[in-house]
């Protein structure tokens, strides 16, 4: 039988994602520097909130709240030996509200980067990441996750540890990097070069595609680089509501609900099949968001000209389209949504 994913793929031209999840969980209490993961088991009423935020949106999937935890994000807070029983709370409460959604959702169990540099840059080892990984990937899917949803990650190291790990679980996947410099991920990854690494994994993911990154222009340059190197896999956009600013001690999202239902459309038009939001995305964001890729008509893929129009300019001239020398720069992975 194929998994939930697929098979809602099948029958739909495209499935709204879910939005942030730091923004979301600050704006209840969390602290700079808590672990969000660490509330899986202490404000597990905020969780069902954070989940339940996305599916009176709209949303057909939701991430659960584990994008950092694995061992090696939660040694910060001496919290490593947690990271079996804290993904599988996150999981457990996202089956929680899906079961009681009334409609099919969809729980993609969050896995986010390790934060470490792998081997021959930094120090860890390909077999010590696939055990990092596997770990996680083992709560989640105790805890009912239907796919595994790996993301914002750097290196391509990186993501084929967690695709052999995902194997290991015997778990369908999705997984993205981020895009966030002048094109490229920060270990020089560039749109094209992810093709031909999910092309060549031994175990694919369901779909692939980029999030967070930089602004909502960006991402969808990015999907067009994608579909240009003739993908055939359906594509992931979760793009940052707008450009993050700093304004009394606090990053904001200067996105409008208005603009990232344009961002939306243009995703689809663009050929992403599975669209949502990222950093500074809230509920609002999401309802306009639904209520766009409901009302309006799939068109054509825009042009880069159409995109800045209507999205703003991009962050760089760089599309990211083709490598250059010296991309590959050694920067720890950072907590992103």
């Amino acid at each position: 039988m194929a998994d939930k994913l697929t098979e809602a793929l099948r029958s739909n031209a495209w499935l709204m994602a879910d939005g942030a999840t730091g923004t979301n969980l600050f704006a209840m209490g969390l602290e700079a520097g808590e672990a969000p993961e660490l509330w899986n088991d202490q404000q597990p009423a905020n969780i069902r909130k954070l989940y339940q935020f996305a599916v009176d949106a709209g949303s057909d999937l939701f991430l659960t709240n584990s994008f950092g935890s694995n061992a090696a994000r939660l040694k910060l807070h001496n919290a490593q030996k947690r990271a079996f029983e804290l993904s599988k709370t996150a999981a457990e409460l996202g089956r929680e509200v899906a079961d009681k959604a009334g409609r099919t959702v969809i729980v993609a169990g969050s896995v986010g980067p390790t934060g470490e540099i792998m081997e021959p840059v930094g120090a860890l080892s390909h077999a010590l990441a696939v055990e990092i990984f596997h770990e996680q990937a083992e709560g989640l899917k105790a805890g009912g996750a239907d796919v595994l949803w790996l993301e914002t990650i750097s290196a391509p190291e990186e993501y084929r540890a967690a695709a052999e790990a995902f194997a290991l679980a015997e778990m369908p996947w999705c997984g993205t990097m981020s895009f966030d410099t002048a094109g490229r991920t920060m270990m020089g990854v560039t749109p094209p070069a992810m093709v031909q690494m999910v092309d060549d994994l031994p175990n694919p993911p369901i779909a692939f595609g980029a999030n967070c990154g930089t602004g909502a222009s960006d991402i969808l340059r990015t999907v067009l680089s994608f579909k240009a190197a003739g993908t055939t896999r359906p594509i992931i956009a979760k793009g940052n509501a707008g450009i993050p600013k700093y304004h009394d001690g606090h990053i904001h999202y200067d996105g409008t609900p208005e603009l990232m239902a344009e961002y939306a459309v243009m995703a689809r038009n663009c050929g992403a099949a599975l669209i949502g939001g990222c950093c500074g995305t809230r509920p609002e964001h999401l309802s306009a968001m639904r209520a766009a890729l409901e009302t309006q008509d799939a068109g054509p893929a825009p042009s880069l000209d159409q995109i800045v129009e209507v999205l703003g300019p991009f962050t760089s001239a760089d599309d990211g389209s083709t490598p250059t020398e010296g991309a590959d720069r050694p920067r720890r992975g950072r907590r992103a949504r």
